[in-house]
């Protein structure tokens, strides 16, 4: 396949690895005179791709070798005992799993029947269990949040029913090189990073100009409305939040949604993740350590099995999911907007030797292209901006080419400040 990416091409910032982390021939020799960070998509075991330059319009050909993607449930399927090598983390990252088991702790609980009583104290109250839970663990569970169970519950059992499709049927929603929506599986970021142990689907809901149903799978038939059923609730319930963090913060109930564009303008999609049993959970994860780079994700857990684990006070807490319950979890934006009055945290996903685990992350997300800044309302002499301004596709674009790597990328914005 041909492709022209000029630099303000908005596919630079959709390429799946960086052209020069994989083995493969400059012509004319030697890299381009500008760096390209970028993410490719596999495109087959060879691509062909023409570049034009930032400053003057030239070209050169690159002939990429890309190692096809295997499918972590197709390998799962194929029998095998051991992992293979390209997914086994280093020593220091594998999860321990004895040193968590025992442990008590969890994320706070947050019941929101009290968000918009007639009663100011229960209000306020509930107003101050999210503030502290923002400030303190970056994580809260929320219950009575007002979307329909039956909904949720089946919204889950679909995807689960498409991963269990052949394998054939899938790949007709693959990732395409242009764009990361659709079925696929973590590419590496950079030579010698270890893979992780899943598989996703990924869609937008907003802004509308990027929502394309054609790319939602029609099997099984009822996949398709019960995303928009699904993804209508959650939005609404994520503007309701973003309601209580401006509040909370001392703004106006609408600044951070503004911030982020306004209901038309915001992004929104989600990402369904699937973990396939594994024959070695000891020794990967199904998603490496990681902060969200976006605003907010609401997830929908899959409760028979815990998986997602929360870096807190230098120890790792394995989530204990409640029955229909959502984990809210605040993202690198909404660190960015409150000069980390309100703090994103690293996370993590294990895997399991037993039980597959299907989950539903939708990301709550500013416009790609508005700058995203420290408020001013919150900047004081004692307290001045910590981070400079980005718009979301520029920050992106920014840890993409770096791959999961905990909070460095957010905290290297402080130094480069």
């Amino acid at each position: 396949m041909l492709l022209e990416v000029h630099p303000s091409c908005p596919l630079l910032l959709e390429l799946m690895n960086t052209i020069t982390g994989h083995s493969g021939t400059w012509l004319p020799p030697g890299p381009p005179a500008w760096p390209l960070f970028g993410y490719i998509f596999n495109l087959g075991t060879m691509t062909h791709i023409t570049i034009a330059g930032l400053k003057q319009k030239y070209s050169f050909v690159v002939w990429l070798k890309i190692e096809p993607v295997a499918r972590v449930q197709h390998l799962l399927d194929s029998g095998i005992l051991e992992i293979p090598e390209c997914y086994v983390k280093k020593p220091s990252e594998r999860p321990s799993f004895t040193e968590y088991a025992t442990s008590d702790m969890n994320i706070p609980v947050i019941d929101l029947q009290d968000l918009f009583s007639d009663d100011d104290s229960l209000r306020q109250t509930t107003n101050n269990l999210v503030a502290s839970a923002c400030r303190e663990w970056g994580f809260f569970q929320v219950v009575n949040h007002g979307i329909s169970h039956q909904l949720m519950a089946a919204t889950q059992e679909v995807w689960r029913e498409f991963f269990h499709l052949p394998l054939e049927e899938k790949q007709k929603y693959a990732n395409s090189p242009i764009t990361y929506e659709g079925y696929g599986s973590r590419l590496r970021a950079e030579k010698g990073v270890s893979l992780d142990w899943s598989d996703y689907f990924f869609l937008h809901y907003l802004p509308i100009s990027l929502r394309d149903e054609d790319k939602w799978p029609k099997i099984p038939v009822s996949c398709r409305e019960l995303v928009e059923k699904y993804s209508e609730e959650v939005v609404k319930l994520g503007g309701k939040l973003m309601k209580v963090f401006s509040k909370n913060l001392g703004l106006k109930e609408n600044y951070l949604e503004e911030a982020f564009g306004g209901k038309e303008n915001m992004g929104a999609c989600l990402r369904v993740n699937y973990y396939p049993k594994c024959p070695q959970p000891g020794l990967t994860l199904g998603i490496s350590p990681h902060s969200d780079p976006g605003g907010m994700t609401l997830l929908f857990p899959d409760e028979k099995v815990s998986g997602l684990q929360v870096h807190h006070k230098n120890k790792w807490i394995t989530v204990k999911p409640l029955p229909n319950a959502f984990i809210v979890n605040l993202g690198d934006q909404l660190q960015v907007l409150s000069n980390a009055n309100y703090r994103s945290v690293e996370h993590r996903v294990i895997v399991n030797a037993e039980k597959e685990r299907v989950s539903l992350a939708y990301f709550y997300n500013p416009r790609g292209d508005i700058p995203i800044k420290p408020v001013e309302e919150l900047i004081t002499e004692d307290n001045p901006p910590l981070y400079p301004c980005m718009t979301f596709n520029e920050y992106r674009l920014y840890i993409r080419t770096r791959g999961p790597c905990g909070k460095a990328q957010v905290e290297s914005l402080k130094s480069s400040h």
